[in-house]
Parts: C-alpha cells; sequence; structure tokens
C-alpha cells in the first residue's frame, strides 16, 4: 500500500476557461467544500496511481479538492498477480465480456480477501471517524465493508459498465453485491449501468470530466507540438524546444523516447494523423482499428497515417492483458501487405515520468487530424473529451459514455456497430479527405466539452454527495 501525492491546485485556476455564468458558481462550490469538510479528510483508494482514466480523475479530484481547502488523501493498495488476473475478468463482465472464461467463486473470493485483508489493517488505522472514504471500482471493493462496519462513511465509485446486461454481468454483479451492499453511495457514469438491486436513493449518477489545466490538457502552440514528438521519435523533427509547464508551473524538457513499431523513421510532419489513445485492452479494440484502417485501404487513399499509441505494458499493474493485446497487434501489424503497413505504427510511451508521459499524449492529440475511440465497451472514455478539447472531431462507436460526449456530424461521427470495420473505415477516409469538415466539427468538439465536460461540473457533482453523507451519527 503508498500513497499518492498531488499538488494542490486552486478551483479558481478554472475560471478563465468557464462560460462567465459559472465563474460564481466555482467560488461558492469551493466555499462548500471547505465548510462542509473541516477537520474531516476524503480518503480514495484505488489499484493503481497511473495507466488509465480513474487516475487521472483521482489525480484532478485532489488537486482540486486540496486547492480548496480540503484535506485529501490517496491511496494505492498492494495487490499480487492472481488477485489483478480476478479483477481483470470482474472488469471485463462488467462490460459483458467473457474475458479469460475463467470462474468467479469461491476460490476467487479467497483470492479478494486475502488481498484486501493485507491491506485494509493499516488503511483502517488511518482513517478517522468523521472521514469519507471513496473506494473506486472493482479492484478495492472489498474494503467497503470493513469501513461500513468500523463506522465510517463509504462510497463506492464505478467508473465501467454496459448499456444492456446478459449472463457475464450478472455473474459480476453478483459476485459484487455482497461487498457493495453496504456502501452509503453507489456512483456511475451513466443511469443504464446501475442494477436493479442498488436502491435509488443511494444511486449518483456523475459522468467524467477532463482537467483542462492538467499536463495533458494544457494549450500548446505548433512548434512545441513537433518538438515534443520529435524527441519522442515519432515525427522527424530535431525535438530542439521539447518541454512543458508541469503541475507545479515548472518548465521541464522532455527526453522521453517512445517504443514504436513501424516501416522507416520518424513520420513528415505534414502526413494527417488518425490517432487513439487507450490502454492495451482488447474492450478498446486497436487491434480493430488497425484491421480497419487497413483493409479499408485508409491511409493509401488518404494518404494519411495511423497511431495507436498506449502505455508502456510493463508499468500498468492492474492490467495483466496489456501485454497479450499489444504482441496481438503487433503481429497483426507485421502481416499486413507493406503497402498498408506503411500506413500505420503501434507507439508505447513509457510511463517512467507521468509528466512526461502525459505530455507526449498532449502532443499526440494536439497533432492529431482525427481521434478514433473505437472501443467495443466503454464506460465514459476520458480520451474522447479529451481530444474535442484540442478541437479534433472524434470517430467512435455508439456505445456507453461516447455517445454522450460526440454528437454525430456535429462534433465526429459515429459508427452504431463498434463491430463494422467497413463502417469505421469509411468515417475515417471521410474526415482525413475533408479537412475543412473536420476543422468545422473539431470546433463544436470543442465547445460541448467546455459546456458539460470540464471539471468545474463534477467537481459540484461530488461536493454535494460528500456534503449530503454528514458525520456519522449526525
Amino acid at each position: 500500500m503508498r500513497e499518492v501525492d498531488v499538488t494542490p491546485f486552486s478551483p479558481e485556476r478554472l475560471v478563465p476557461l468557464l462560460r462567465p455564468e459559472r465563474a460564481d458558481e466555482v467560488r461558492e462550490l469551493t466555499k462548500l467544500a471547505h465548510d462542509a469538510f473541516e477537520s474531516r479528510t476524503i480518503w480514495n483508494v484505488s489499484s493503481t496511481a497511473a495507466g488509465g482514466g480513474v487516475a487521472e480523475m483521482l489525480h484532478r479530484f485532489l488537486r482540486y479538492a486540496r486547492g480548496a481547502g480540503v484535506s485529501s488523501r490517496w491511496i494505492v493498495i498492494d495487490g499480487t498477480p492472481d488477485f489483478f488476473t480476478v479483477t481483470k475478468r470482474v472488469h471485463n463482465r462488467l462490460h459483458g465480456e467473457p474475458g479469460d472464461s475463467g470462474d468467479l467463486g469461491a476460490t476467487e473470493r479467497a483470492v479478494l480477501r486475502k488481498v484486501i485483508e493485507e491491506n485494509a489493517s493499516s488503511l483502517l488505522a488511518m482513517v478517522g471517524h468523521d472521514d469519507v472514504v471513496l473506494v473506486h471500482d472493482p479492484q478495492p471493493v472489498g474494503l467497503v465493508p470493513a469501513f461500513h462496519d468500523r463506522g465510517v462513511a463509504v462510497v463506492w465509485r464505478c467508473h465501467v459498465g454496459t448499456d444492456s446486461s446478459n449472463e457475464w454481468t450478472d455473474q459480476a454483479w453478483g459476485f459484487l453485491r455482497p461487498a457493495v451492499e453496504p456502501a452509503d453511495a453507489v456512483v456511475f457514469s451513466r443511469r443504464r449501468y446501475v442494477p436493479d438491486w442498488v436502491p435509488g436513493d443511494k444511486t449518483w449518477i456523475i459522468p467524467p470530466a477532463i482537467d483542462p489545466l492538467s499536463v495533458k490538457n494544457r494549450p500548446l502552440d505548433h512548434e512545441t507540438v513537433l518538438a515534443i514528438l520529435g524527441r519522442a521519435g515519432i515525427v522527424d523533427h530535431d525535438g530542439k524546444g521539447a518541454s512543458f509547464l508541469d503541475d507545479r508551473d515548472q518548465r521541464r524538457a522532455v527526453d522521453m523516447e517512445a517504443v514504436i513499431v513501424r516501416e522507416g523513421g520518424p513520420l513528415d510532419p505534414h502526413v494527417r494523423l488518425l490517432v487513439q489513445v487507450s490502454r492495451w485492452d482488447r474492450l478498446k479494440d486497436m487491434a480493430g482499428v488497425l484491421r480497419s484502417f487497413a483493409d479499408g485501404r485508409v491511409g493509401v487513399e488518404t494518404g494519411g497515417h495511423l497511431l495507436l499509441v498506449g502505455p508502456d505494458v510493463c508499468a500498468v499493474a492492474d492490467d495483466p492483458e496489456g501485454r497479450a493485446v499489444l504482441a496481438e497487434c503487433t503481429a497483426m501489424w507485421e502481416a499486413l501487405p507493406a503497402e498498408a503497413r506503411a500506413t500505420a505504427s503501434l507507439v508505447s510511451v513509457p510511463m517512467s515520468d507521468l509528466d512526461q508521459n502525459a505530455a507526449i499524449v498532449n502532443a499526440v492529440q494536439h497533432h492529431a487530424a482525427v481521434v478514433a475511440q473505437k472501443s467495443v465497451r466503454e464506460g465514459f472514455g476520458l480520451t474522447v473529451a479529451e481530444a474535442m478539447w484540442k478541437g479534433r472531431p472524434v470517430i467512435g462507436s455508439a456505445i456507453g459514455g461516447i455517445q454522450d460526449q460526440v454528437r454525430d456530424g456535429v462534433d465526429g461521427l459515429l459508427v452504431a456497430d463498434p463491430h463494422d470495420l467497413g463502417a469505421f473505415a469509411a468515417a475515417a477516409r471521410a474526415l482525413l479527405g475533408d479537412p475543412a469538415r473536420a476543422a468545422k466539427m473539431g470546433k463544436a468538439a470543442h465547445e460541448r466539452v467546455r459546456d458539460h465536460f470540464l471539471a468545474d461540473r463534477d467537481l459540484g457533482q461530488w461536493t454535494a454527495l460528500l456534503a449530503s453523507l454528514g458525520r456519522p451519527g449526525a
């Protein structure tokens, strides 16, 4: 078990980026949060500090909570390989997919119980009776009953889900239910993700949002984008001036290089890019993007290039499938005809320095002509809002939270069937081949995020929820 340190940011810093009428709301939110949690601590518990949207949301939550004068802490639990194999199985089944087809029974409960018990004793000793604990996703869910039994207010936040149930979702919820039921509140990204046994008075719907002041989302000028991508080895540029502002507003140099599977050297900076940024996860369907792009001759016909961008798989502890998925994508790329192989690259960005990783992803998204999120299942998809904030149109599957963000034909294009490779290829050809249309959609996408998916909105919802819990016995 370890604690993650996060630099405080005053919520006031968001004000210049918001609609004018929302500035006073941010100030009222800051005062409410400070008054509601005076002498109390908000604890967050997760299974990783990096490598996905949950970690990014927690960085944002803590920086603004602390900036509002609220004591907030973040604990990452330790786990074993067997533990993460089971929790990945649960993760897949909450999305309605079988995953590795293994069991979810007494043996698997014992694996989770052992890890939770090993983490619980230290954590329970740290948390005060008046504090509030937010437990994130299936990995640490076993802590919910432990805090409930101590009389500590506890919330379970489920970041995943699917619009319809099947045998796999039923099995996963049956497995989780005993641990979830004691929670004082349960939070989901979409109403359709809520199982019918969760009481309505415990249910909160809080869609995720992005932090426009994070390293990943800060504005970058064109020359800085090219310098960062050149230093990372992605585009042909000498890399001079590759730098960014970190979370402490200190300028730092980029010196990390990505590991890239490609034909030839760095890309011509003028080539129009279709980019998908995600974990190497089968549900993100990186392989489907590659197959669609190659078989649909998207790059050959438009002159564009596909970048599949993910984290260094050795650095994401709670996703044991990452190496296998990257290996599968690499084998697929190697088997492509030479003409198609030359139009696609696989990029793994190191995780040894999270700020540099974020700066490289920021530059990739800024440099993209079009951004894809061709998931077969998606709880929300923060990379969609990130790309839209940077003024990029998105081609996404019309599923889960993606369809809550992208308006088809306005901010990008939605593909009705995530398995329809031909439809995805047609959408990619349409936007890569029509820069004016893509630019118009990108402008609409930026305004869409400004209105609905910036940090002030969900911080307000979280403040309302946590303030409603009150103090034990109050």
